[in-house]
């Protein structure tokens, strides 16, 4: 199951409604479950309304939604998120003398310093509450973390030379603008152990821009990625608007069979599988697109072929909390579209 921001913790902790809906996604077959984006404990983390926490009271609903989980046989991991420079372009509002969006270079987008600059000891407290999370998780009896690298937050703003043009350690060079998040993942390690997975997602496309790239060579990918394995990084979930869709001229591999074949490490693609439109379709559609029904043969015969090795399912699973069991059992013309309205209960 993919991560899927839903917005519906308006105490910012997960109540029984939550426990609830993953319970469901985890009988209905799905083997590991990634949380919504979750927020750890550190200033101007947060760009929209009614996401939960990862620290305090909110750890105790996460531990029930754990336990839910299990009972039922499935697996979980957290996603820990820091909006970054898109705290302000969201629904929650920042208001006077509140802290604007933490950005590398004090930019959301290339070019328009509007955000606030970290500073060294900013970085570092960011560095120590992934690490909390990250420690928390495993402490509460989640099954994996995920740290959420992609979609131009926060530690994708430190990825993309787009918003990172800082000219210390954690700016320059394309591994030097991964060392945010290297130094999250080494941190993380010694926290909890070389037996807790760590899962990082990423993406080239950015919300800001869908035309971003981190890589526009498999060289190029492949000095982005090795630091990161050197870190300790477990699992690389790699974000595509369209799994389907070649990432380098001259192959068919996407995203996540790239990142597969240069680091050995195994991989999670996703990216509209089991629909036939966009997550967003196209720039000011907004998230969350409806779609109909779309064949998943492409995605069986690639993951047949070892190009990669977990597959995420995301709307369709709002719409399909069995989603899992009936494509297993041959009935992939059972399953229901998915239609935006959707989003406005959790079941």
């Amino acid at each position: 199951m993919a991560p899927m921001t839903r917005n519906m913790c308006p105490d910012n902790v997960p109540g029984e409604h939550v426990v609830d809906y993953y319970r469901k996604r985890a009988e209905g077959g799905v083997g590991l479950i990634i949380t919504e984006g979750t927020h750890p404990e550190v200033n101007a983390v947060e760009g929209y309304l009614n996401v939960p926490f990862f620290h305090g009271a909110a750890l105790d609903g996460w531990a029930r939604v754990v336990e839910a989980v299990h009972q039922a046989g499935g697996k979980i991991a957290p996603q820990l998120w820091h909006c970054g420079g898109m705290r302000g372009s969201g629904d929650l509002k920042v208001g006077e003398g509140e802290s604007l969006g933490h950005t590398p270079s004090g930019m959301n987008v290339p070019g328009k310093k509007n955000r606030h600059a970290m500073t060294d000891s900013e970085v570092q407290d960011a560095i120590d509450a992934f690490v909390q999370g990250v420690a928390a998780a495993k402490a509460i009896g989640f099954d994996a973390v995920e740290l959420h690298g992609a979609h131009g937050y926060l530690l994708d703003q430190f990825f993309w030379d787009g918003t990172n043009i800082r000219e210390d350690q954690w700016g320059g060079n394309m591994a030097h603008r991964g060392q945010f998040v290297a130094e999250i993942v080494r941190a993380s390690r010694k926290a909890v152990g070389a037996d807790f997975p760590i899962i990082l997602r990423y993406s080239q496309w950015k919300q800001q821009d869908f035309t971003a790239r981190l890589a526009e060579s498999p060289d190029e990918l492949e000095a982005f990625l090795t630091p990161l394995v050197d870190a300790g990084v477990d699992l690389f979930h790699c974000s595509q608007r369209r799994f389907w869709e070649s990432e380098f001229e001259g192959s068919d591999l996407n995203l996540a069979g790239w990142t597969k074949k240069l680091t050995g490490v195994p991989t999670i693609t996703v990216g509209s599988i089991s629909l036939d439109k966009d997550f967003i379709p196209e720039p000011g559609e907004g998230f969350f697109s409806g779609g109909d029904i779309a064949s998943i043969d492409k995605l069986l015969e690639s993951l047949e072929r070892g190009e990669f090795d977990l597959a995420a399912v995301g709307r369709a699973l709002i719409a399909n909390p069995d989603w899992a069991n009936k494509v297993q059992k041959g009935g992939v013309s059972t399953l229901a579209p998915y239609e935006k309205e959707m989003l406005m209960k959790l079941v």
